[in-house]
């Protein structure tokens, strides 16, 4: 019964991360398909990185180096497929965050930018 809880929080868990991924891509421009798979997703991020801006933000990254991180936790998170489901979890929430980082430093350049 426990391992069966565990199984369908952490399956939510995926599907929800999965689902902000998508829309973290989208919001770089990136077509995503209707149901897009971990690796589709490195995939869009990747593109992102080449076309976003290379300038540090108060982080201290340069949002290039912030979406190649989400790159690389997305690319281990597919290699692990459903092998250790925690882990997944924890690189996709990994991307999750580097991207918010990274898109964050894009919002006040593109207000300058719009003010110009």
């Amino acid at each position: 019964m426990i391992n069966r809880d565990i199984s369908s929080r952490l399956a939510a868990g995926h599907g929800r991360r999965v689902t902000q991924l998508a829309d973290a891509a989208a919001r770089w421009g990136g077509h995503v398909p209707e149901d897009p798979g971990i690796t589709e997703l490195a995939d869009l991020l990747e593109t992102a990185t080449t076309n976003a801006p290379d300038r540090p933000g108060d982080s201290g990254h340069t949002t290039r180096a912030l979406l190649a991180g989400a790159v690389e936790d997305l690319r281990a998170a597919a290699r692990l497929g459903g092998l250790l489901p925690a882990v997944t979890l924890w690189h996709l929430q990994r991307a999750i965050d580097q991207e918010h980082t990274a898109h964050q430093q894009t919002v006040p350049a593109q207000r300058q930018e719009r003010e110009r």
